[in-house]
């Protein structure tokens, strides 16, 4: 750094180019976090195997995304864009519950276009289909 004063020693000037340094580094650590954290994506998986009385296996897999809404149709579908890359789309299920948050349950209105939303969804075959939305960002 070229900088020059009658009036500061060395030593300031030292401190002062770390300080810069120390704050650039903070702000970019945090925006890669946050970055990182926007596409989480978090499954449960519940498997019973075949007893020998003949019960059938069932195998339930339970997953939530979160993005960006990029395309809405109340009771047909919903496109996501994630920090993955490519919007996602997810079909609704029969009953489709959506929330806020903090739990509270809210009409399908409330979602727009680039509302963030968490969806939690069951995979059936190459479909995604989901039961529950959340939303994080509610808009009047």
């Amino acid at each position: 750094m070229a900088f020059s004063c009658d009036f500061c020693s060395n030593s300031v000037i030292r401190k002062f180019s770390l300080m810069i340094k120390a704050i650039l580094s903070v702000t970019f650590a945090t925006a890669l976090m946050g970055s990182m954290a926007f596409a989480q994506t978090s499954t449960t998986s519940t498997t019973a195997a075949t007893g020998t009385n003949g019960a059938t296996e069932t195998t339930t897999t339970t997953t939530e995304n979160l993005g960006v809404v990029t395309e809405f149709t109340p009771g047909q579908f919903l496109v996501l864009k994630t920090e993955a890359g490519q919007p996602v789309r997810y079909k609704f299920g029969k009953t489709v519950t959506y929330v806020t948050a903090d739990g509270k349950v809210i009409e399908a209105s409330k979602i727009r276009k680039d509302s963030k939303v968490r969806v939690h969804y069951l995979k059936d075959g190459d479909d995604m289909v989901v039961d529950k939305v959340i939303v994080t960002d509610v808009r009047d």
